[in-house]
């Protein structure tokens, strides 16, 4: 039996800019009408997240946030992409708020699965390149220290 989880493909794959384009014009078309379907936003949303642009991930959050906020029948379907635009933003924190309560409903989903694992890495190895810098600062305030007390004793 296989122990490797499907990949969180969703994490790096991006839409076109023309696949983006039709989400965004008819998302556009609606707004003007004074009328969104929850779906046409969602896929709008959708395509947001998967942009590699920080800017389209931030309103991709956003409006999966109001579907979240105003459509109760709508928040499972939500939580996956909420998780995967903050892990895109480098929010891990809310990422993992978000996985956490997708894996609360469903223990078993392998895409929710693969994106804790994906969190709980990046969180890791920022967590060591933290440690690293503070080290870094340290040893550094550590040596300045010791050259002023250096001057100090001679003077």
């Amino acid at each position: 039996m296989p122990t490797e989880l499907p990949y969180a493909a969703d994490a790096e794959l991006s839409l076109s800019y023309d696949e983006l384009d039709v989400l965004r014009r008819q998302y556009e078309k609606e707004v003007s009408q004074l009328h969104v379907t929850v779906q046409t936003k969602f896929n709008y949303a959708w395509g947001l997240i998967k942009s590699p642009l920080k800017e389209h991930q931030v309103e991709g959050v956003r409006l999966l946030q109001e579907i979240y906020r105003a459509e109760p029948t709508r928040r499972r379907e939500c939580l996956y992409y909420l998780a995967l635009g903050h892990y895109k933003l480098g929010n891990y924190e809310e990422a993992h708020k978000f996985n956490s309560l997708l894996l609360d409903k469903e223990p078993t989903n392998l895409q929710a699965l693969s994106l804790k694992n994906l969190i709980d890495e990046r969180v890791k190895r920022e967590g060591y390149i933290g440690m690293a810098l503070a080290g870094g600062a340290a040893a550094l305030g550590a040596i300045l220290v010791a050259g002023i007390i250096r001057r100090a004793t001679r003077d």
